[in-house]
Parts: C-alpha cells; sequence; structure tokens
C-alpha cells in the first residue's frame, strides 16, 4: 500500500466515525461547539501519533501475550502529556472537555490503530496511519460541530451568524447529536459504497 493511501484511509474511506463507527462517545459529547470539538479532535490525535510510534517501534520486543496492557500503559502515558499540557496552557478548554480528555485512554480509535496497524507495521507507515486517522477523526468532529453550534446556538465560535435567527435547541442535545452523526454516517457510506458500484461497473 502506498504511503498516500495509508494517510488517506482514514480520512474518507475508513473514516473512524462515520465509516468504522469508533469512538462515538467523545464524538457526540463534545460536538456541541466547534472549539470544543477542535480540542478533542487535536488531542486525540497526538495521543494517536505518540502511541503508534511507540507501539511500532516497540513491536518487536514487546510479549504477544501481554500487548494489550502494554498498549494501554503507552497511550495512557500520551494522555498524561496532553492532560498536563492543556490543564497548563488551555484550562478552560481542559474543563470544557472535562472527563473526556483522560477517557481518551480507552478511546476504540487508538486502541484499534494500535493493535491492528501499528502492532504489524514499519513506524513511519504508522505515523501516517495515526495522522490519517487523528485527522479523520478531527474532521468528523468538525462537522458535526458546525452544523450542531450552527443550528443549535445560531453561532459559529461564539459569533452570531444571522442576527434574529431562532435556534433548533435540540440540534445541541443529545437526540440532535444522534440525527446528525446517521445522517452523516448515511452519506458517508452510500459515498462509499457508491465508489464500489462504479468500480465494478
Amino acid at each position: 500500500m502506498s504511503k498516500w493511501r495509508i494517510f488517506k484511509n482514514g480520512l474518507f474511506k475508513n473514516n473512524p466515525v462515520f465509516v468504522v463507527y469508533l469512538g462515538l462517545c467523545p464524538t457526540l459529547a463534545t460536538s456541541t461547539g466547534i472549539r470544543d470539538g477542535f480540542g478533542m479532535g487535536l488531542a486525540a490525535t497526538f495521543v494517536l501519533l505518540g502511541s503508534n510510534t511507540i507501539v511500532s517501534a516497540a513491536r518487536r520486543i514487546i510479549p504477544r501475550k501481554v500487548r494489550i496492557p502494554c498498549f494501554i500503559v503507552i497511550i495512557a502515558t500520551f494522555v498524561t502529556i496532553v492532560e498536563l499540557f492543556l490543564s497548563a496552557y488551555q484550562p478552560a478548554l481542559y474543563k470544557s472537555l472535562g472527563l473526556f480528555v483522560p477517557l481518551i485512554v480507552v478511546n476504540c480509535i487508538i486502541l484499534y490503530r494500535a493493535e491492528s496497524f501499528a502492532s504489524k507495521n514499519r513506524v513511519f507507515d504508522s505515523f501516517l496511519d495515526a495522522l490519517g486517522m487523528g485527522f479523520g477523526f478531527t474532521l468528523a468532529l468538525l462537522l458535526l460541530a458546525f452544523i450542531r453550534e450552527s443550528l443549535g446556538k445560531g453561532t459559529l465560535l461564539g459569533y452570531t451568524l444571522i442576527p434574529g435567527f431562532e435556534p433548533a435547541v435540540i440540534m445541541i442535545l443529545p437526540p440532535g447529536a444522534f440525527l446528525t452523526i446517521g445522517l452523516l454516517m448515511g452519506f458517508f457510506n452510500w459515498r462509499k459504497n457508491r465508489g464500489r458500484t462504479a468500480k465494478c461497473d
């Protein structure tokens, strides 16, 4: 597989949220606003990059029977770095994201990529895979946050879009999150299946 295809895989074809359906809990919880969504996306991307790189570099020396606990320790190390950085330099964002920052440790996307890709591939390929999956996760969060914040609050990054616009508050509540992500999942999978059909024809 080419380097570009490894990177591109996580953006659209196997987007971790819209196609593979992983990491839905933080996706739904932190996508009420673009600021929170972007912050969570960057945090998860940093942890993905660090953990994938270390797991790949150490894949030959980690005993297979204890690989999952080892992966979790590696992931937890990078999550701790993110927590310390956010609490020191971005306290408002850290407070807003709350419990979902330490919960990155058990984010399915990160453990899934460590087990299915980084533990079987070279360091640079694993880095590219993490970058693509991280960007795909961030893209999903930003897309959801854009729709939910603009329709549910009538704002973007706190700035009013249309004076007098009456926001649909349901969009920033759990039902709005499920409705939005369901429609986007349907679109992404329709697009993916249409591409397969075109190849068969």
